[in-house]
């Protein structure tokens, strides 16, 4: 598998990384805003070819599919331009910042049938996949998520500090993960949603702290904190609430309500979240079959995120 990767920031490097340990595939390009810094990666990395456009990158026949990671704003006009060149295509979260750009892909899709994923990579972090799994065989049935995304990011920075050109959003961003898990994992229809939003940054123009609640069908309920202004410790942490138990996720570790680890290691052919992720791009592209966390499963999501956005500007 011929692939070819757009960014060059720490997402970027998560998935080259992720690639590497694939037996098979193969990062042959890729694309980023500066030649110089593109360059730079392409010759650290060992990447043999590199462009500023990704029209560059799609005139190229030796690629057969496209990783986004790139900014936010770009992701869905560049997964449409990616199908359009008969690309198979992996877009990082989030898959767009209004619900019309994330439609608008789901419909390229379906007219070119071609691969099309979305990395909610959360789907795929062992540890959530053992909470998924012992769902499925009815042994643990979700009463509350109780979730904290939390940051110290005042700045338009990476997650490695490093600055970058584009404003990231608690909500069609950071919220997208947790949406979209609280309905995969609970497998029931989100019926109902509330969101508040704390002050705008004078200078980002995006809120910083934001709470969300829902509740599904069957009568589970999320409660999500965010927050931009968090001085540590940072990262999400996934509280499940149970019928049967209490776990917490943070990454690929797990833990019961009681401190006791869980051993996850054997869930999966890798501890890495990000690899599995792209572990199942592939082998949807090999086996010719619609992914977990295609853009036509996560779609729900991102009509949530859009109806609380609505919220918010009312």
């Amino acid at each position: 598998m011929k692939l070819a990767l757009g960014g060059t920031g720490a997402f970027a490097t998560k998935h080259l990384e992720g690639i590497g340990n694939i037996d098979g595939a193969e990062v042959v390009s890729v694309f980023g805003r500066l030649p110089d810094r593109t360059e730079a990666y392409a010759a650290e990395h060992g990447i043999p070819k590199w462009a500023t456009s990704l029209e560059e990158i799609l005139a190229d026949d030796e690629v057969e599919a496209v990783i986004l990671a790139t900014p936010t704003q770009m992701h869905a006009a560049q997964a449409i331009a990616c199908m359009e060149a008969g690309k198979h295509v992996e877009v990082e979260i989030p898959l767009a910042d209004s619900l019309a750009d994330a439609e608008a892909v789901a419909a390229k899709q379906q007219e070119t049938g071609l691969v099309c994923m979305v990395g909610h990579t959360r789907r795929f972090n062992p540890s959530h996949q053992w909470v998924h799994n012992k769902i499925q065989a009815g042994e643990f049935n979700i009463q509350q998520m109780d979730v904290q995304t939390f940051f110290f990011r005042r700045t338009n920075s990476n997650a490695k500090g490093e600055p970058r050109s584009w404003t990231d959003h608690l909500l069609w961003h950071h919220a997208a993960h947790t949406v979209d898990l609280f309905a995969y994992q609970t497998g029931s229809e989100i019926v109902a949603a509330n969101v508040l939003e704390g002050p705008h940054h004078p200078e980002l123009g995006i809120a910083m702290d934001m709470s969300i609640q829902m509740k599904t069908a069957d009568g589970a309920l999320l409660t999500l904190s965010l927050s931009f202004n968090n001085d540590g410790p940072l990262g999400t942490f996934f509280r499940y609430i149970g019928d049967t138990g209490t776990y917490i996720a943070r990454y690929d570790d797990l833990i019961t309500g009681r401190d006791e680890v869980i051993d996850v290691s054997q869930v999966d052919v890798s501890m890495n979240g990000i690899e599995l992720q792209d572990r199942e791009f592939i082998a949807a592209i090999t086996e010719g079959r619609e992914p977990n966390s295609s853009v036509h499963q996560v779609l729900s999501c991102y009509q949530w995120l859009h109806q609380l956005e609505q919220q918010l500007s009312s």
